[in-house]
Order: structure tokens, then C-alpha cells, then sequence
């Protein structure tokens, strides 16, 4: 298996990362409604590390947005590209994403991250940063909720509160299922925060994640563990 490197002009230090975000940002499109649930194809991102070996293993799985079928999947494995850094979490694995994302032949539609978008301390989680790289209409649905405060939902499916930073909504706990833990849905990039939600509704027709991210997170892991197998 091919590990890929990580790129030249990428940043190595905090200071350097952080100005990359703020220059990205400024490209956040917050204004565009989004595809429609249902619609066209969305995929599924996820990685998954090892530490002793440096590597980490990415996952691109698209699905039919309709049938909630897989249409397509594609992974790469790469080197962990930046130091373990809260709010920089991003920079860790992008790379290997992207080199993911770029061995699918079909067009990928939204991308669902399996992290936060603007629910994160400086609104650039990694949801924003892919749609901003990609162009393509980005949300995160994560299973924690960072640093951010909320009340909790009502106990029925579709039931949400708002994710807050002080005053500011960056996000909603989404119950998807009845009786179980919220998730924690934020916008990436081109879609509004009602579309995000409702896509991750149709996307947890029976379990607590998105179905998008459940096949993510099972390729990736596999992924994983063939490269731990061939790896030197």
C-alpha cells in the first residue's frame, strides 16, 4: 500500500496553522441553502489513526442521498501531517483525506465530516476547511459536543436545542433517534444549518450516527489495519 506524503508548503507550527485558517475563512459561503435531502450523492469522511506508527488512514464513502446505498469508496493512507493541537485537528489529517476524496470517480455531492464545521473555537473546524479546499457544500456532525454549551433536546426524533457559544448558535444537539444521545450538527460551507440537520435526519434512519459516517468509520478502520499489516 502507498503511504502519501505529506505536502511540501504544508504548516508545521501552530502560529502558521492558525493564520492559514483565518485566511481561509475569509472564503466561507454562508448564504447558500445547500442541496436537498435526498438528492444527488453524499459522502461519508472519516479517519483513523495509529500513533506508534505515525499513520493515518482516510475513508471517502458515497452514497446515494435517496436509497442511502453506497455508490462508491475510496481510502488513502498517509503520515499524521501536524502535532496533536486542539482547534487544529484538521491539519492532521487533510491531506489524507483529500487524497481520499480524490480517488473517487463519482462526484462526491455534500461531504459529511465526521467533526464540527463552525461549531469550533475560531468557526473553521474541519467541515469548513474541506468545503473551502473543495468548493463542494460541506456540513459536521460530530458525537461530542467541543467546548460548547446546550440545553438538552426533547427525547423524540428531530427534537434539537441550539449549540452556543455565548450567544452565538454555531451548531444544534440533533436528536436522531428517540430516547438516545443528541448529536451535534454545524454548518461547513454552502449549505444552511435547517438543511444540515435535515440531512443528517435522513441520513440515521435507525441508528444514532449518520449512515455516512457508520461506513466511513468502518473503512477506515480497515483500511488501517491492512496498512499496519504491509507497512515496513
Amino acid at each position: 500500500m502507498t503511504i502519501i506524503g505529506i505536502p511540501s508548503d504544508w504548516p508545521t507550527d501552530e502560529a502558521d496553522a492558525r493564520a492559514l485558517q483565518r485566511e481561509l475563512r475569509r472564503r466561507l459561503v454562508l448564504d447558500e441553502p445547500g442541496p436537498a435531502p435526498g438528492t444527488g450523492h453524499v459522502t461519508g469522511l472519516d479517519v483513523a489513526y495509529d500513533d506508534e506508527r505515525d499513520l493515518v488512514a482516510a475513508a471517502a464513502v458515497v452514497l446515494d442521498a435517496r436509497t442511502r446505498e453506497v455508490v462508491e469508496e475510496a481510502t488513502a493512507v498517509g503520515r499524521v501531517s501536524f502535532p496533536y493541537v486542539p482547534g487544529l485537528l484538521a491539519f492532521r489529517e487533510i491531506p489524507t483525506v483529500l487524497a481520499a476524496l480524490d480517488r473517487l470517480e463519482t462526484d462526491p455531492g455534500l461531504l459529511v465530516c465526521d467533526g464540527y464545521g463552525l461549531a469550533h473555537p475560531r468557526r473553521f473546524g474541519l467541515a469548513s476547511h474541506l468545503g473551502v479546499l473543495t468548493g463542494r457544500p460541506s456540513i459536521g456532525v460530530a458525537k461530542n459536543p467541543f467546548t460548547f454549551t446546550y440545553e438538552q433536546p426533547g427525547a423524540g426524533r428531530g427534537d434539537f436545542t441550539p449549540l452556543l457559544a455565548d450567544d452565538e448558535e454555531v451548531g444544534r444537539a440533533l436528536r436522531t433517534q428517540a430516547g438516545v444521545k443528541p448529536v451535534f450538527v454545524s454548518v461547513g460551507h454552502r449549505v444552511s444549518l435547517d438543511t444540515a440537520c435535515a440531512h443528517t435526519l435522513h441520513l440515521s434512519p435507525r441508528y444514532r450516527i449518520p449512515e455516512t459516517t457508520r461506513h466511513a468509520d468502518s473503512l477506515c478502520r480497515r483500511a488501517l489495519k491492512e496498512a499496519l499489516r504491509t507497512a515496513p
